[in-house]
């Protein structure tokens, strides 16, 4: 049970830095704050191989939108793996 608990933390945990990350692209945020950069060191990992991967479409970066879905997924596989 405490297992179950702490997958749902740590997925929700990231996906929250994903969104945060998300809305600091919006705004003109402090790129030098301590904790704009820290979470542009948790997400990038992350975001940059699946830039990759993915076509240019103009303006819009779609990585976010799939790594958040893929977190989704690879969190509903380890909680069905894990016993109850």
């Amino acid at each position: 049970m405490i297992l179950i608990q702490v997958v749902n933390i740590a997925f929700t945990a990231f996906n929250l830095l994903i969104l945060a990350r998300v809305l600091l692209s919006w705004i003109n945020a402090d790129r030098y704050s301590p904790v704009v950069q820290f979470i542009y060191r948790a997400t990038e990992p992350i975001l940059a191989p699946v830039r990759r991967i993915l076509p240019p479409m103009g303006m819009m970066d779609f990585s976010p939108i799939v790594v958040i879905i893929a977190a989704l997924i690879i969190k509903q596989i380890i909680l069905q793996l894990l016993p109850y």
